[in-house]
């Protein structure tokens, strides 16, 4: 079975969230299984410089985009394993950040969404399923339909949409119809692109896809509701019987305490000294006072409101009456940056405000920390939480998608669970919850038990790679 990955964004290439994660691993995983899966991404600029070097050269062609023939260079390499291949223009992609240019935004992965359809003859591989990501590749099924079906290689392929987060939709002028999609008005109605007068690509892919699936069977079931379904609802519960929740996976290897060269100590679930080195080193590090009988939780998050930021805003001084240290890392909306950073001058013994992100920072953060907090309004999946929990630091998160498969309440009489979680989007019940979890931390011998559980649960890509084949298996 061939599958072609598409997608805005691939780890270690490029990656800005859960997305790029989960293109990073899940092929690499589905190749373990027999599977040949291949990805495509767009070659941006912010490529690090010592994975370019193995990129290389395979073909260039000119794509049609309405009135305009662009440069497409196809470009390739082979990292882990898995055959990477690279969408390059500079006009389009050799800027300074992956996203943000509203200006043409559509204009971008419209040409990235072409010249994937159009380079297919000279990949040397001809995919069975065409497996888009997000918005950004959502004009890729209507596309294969209105001016591909009819000709050889691509009477065969077919198309799994997968949902990686509903609320960024791509939503752009109707005028990219005939401007950039070279699609007649036909399709402006709403059983096929036009959204609320204008043109979503969400909404393309959601359409014209043979199959939809979305990170975790929770947000399956909550973006069919009007609450979580970002006006797509109605269209979701129609295509019902086609959308199907896989939870996502994380890269065991490269979080995995007892081989990660990021962290100060190594250390298992069999050897939790190790855990306590790295929280002493982290409070050293961050300039806290070093107190190993205090409880460190830890925020690492984009600092925006999806987060669930507001509700820690709102009992932040009962938070910090209790007996703990708060470390904070990321950035987002400024007022969440000014909150961290006010508090972290308030509370110097106390609180870290760390309003950037780093990778060896998050990495110490999950080892040293004791605890994870993760209020999220909503979630489609959520990774932070099984890093976490990878790391045995116990997350303590709202009951909703992707938090509510993978975090199950501790119940303390028959010693179930992993987490501890709370159901409405409230911040003093969240602050219950935190008291609760500070309450079991001091009883040592039921603490390390939780963390022992936490860190043996299987996290990897395997069985999740295998919901994927069953999924394509109904295709092919």
């Amino acid at each position: 079975m061939n599958i072609l990955f598409v997608a805005s964004e691939a780890a270690p290439f490029a990656k800005t969230g859960g997305l790029g994660e989960v293109i990073g691993s899940l092929p690499k995983a589905l190749r373990e299984q027999g599977i040949d899966a291949r990805v495509i991404i767009p070659k941006y600029r912010s490529i690090p410089q010592e994975l370019r070097s193995n990129i290389s050269y395979k073909k260039h062609i000119f794509v049609k985009l309405g009135w305009r023939h662009q440069y497409c260079g196809l470009e390739e390499t082979i990292y882990q394993g898995v055959p990477i291949y690279f969408i390059d223009n500079e006009y389009y992609f050799g800027r300074d950040m992956m996203y943000g240019y509203e200006d043409d935004e559509p204009e971008r992965y419209t040409f990235f969404c072409r010249s994937v359809l159009e380079v297919i003859p000279y990949l040397g591989f001809i995919p069975d399923i065409i497996h888009c990501h997000d918005w950004q590749t959502g004009i890729i099924p209507v596309l294969l339909e209105a001016h591909y079906r009819h000709l050889n290689p691509y009477w065969d392929i077919r198309t799994v949409f997968t949902i990686h987060n509903l609320r960024y939709q791509g939503i752009f002028s109707k005028n990219v119809l005939t401007d950039l999609l070279d699609l007649g008005f036909e399709y402006f109605s709403p059983d096929k692109l036009e959204f609320y007068g204008d043109v979503n690509f969400m909404k393309a892919g959601l359409t014209y896809a043979n199959l939809i699936s979305t990170v975790s069977p929770s947000y399956a079931t909550e973006i069919q509701t009007p609450y979580f379904g970002m006006r797509l609802d109605g269209l979701l519960r129609a295509r019902h019987a086609q959308l199907f929740g896989i939870l996502n996976g994380i890269d065991s290897e490269a979080y995995n305490p007892s081989i990660d060269h990021l962290i100060f100590e190594n250390y298992d679930y069999k050897n939790l000294k190790g855990k306590m080195i790295n929280k002493k080193q982290l409070q050293k590090t961050l300039n806290l006072p070093v107190k190993p009988d205090t409880p460190i939780i830890a925020v690492i998050s984009r600092l925006v409101s999806q987060k669930g930021i507001d509700l820690i805003a709102c009992v932040l001084e009962e938070i910090l009456s209790l007996d703990l240290q708060l470390v904070v890392l990321g950035n987002g909306e400024w007022q969440y940056e000014n909150l961290f950073r006010d508090a972290a001058n308030r509370h110097k013994d106390k609180v870290s405000a760390n309003i950037y992100y780093d990778n060896t920072m998050a990495h110490r953060i999950y080892a040293g920390a004791d605890m994870f907090l993760m209020p999220s309004m909503f979630e489609p999946c959520g990774l932070s939480q099984l890093f976490s929990m990878r790391y045995g630091t116990i997350p303590i998160v709202r009951e909703t998608g992707g938090l509510r498969d993978t975090v199950i309440p501790y119940n303390e009489f028959t010693r179930e669970g992993n987490g501890f979680s709370f159901t409405n989007y409230n911040a003093h019940d969240m602050l219950y919850t935190i008291r609760r979890a500070l309450n079991f931390y001091y009883d040592k011998k039921a603490w390390d038990k939780l963390v022992i559980k936490a860190m043996n649960r299987d996290y990897s890509w395997s069985r999740s790679a295998k919901k994927y084949i069953e999924l394509y298996s109904l295709l092919v």
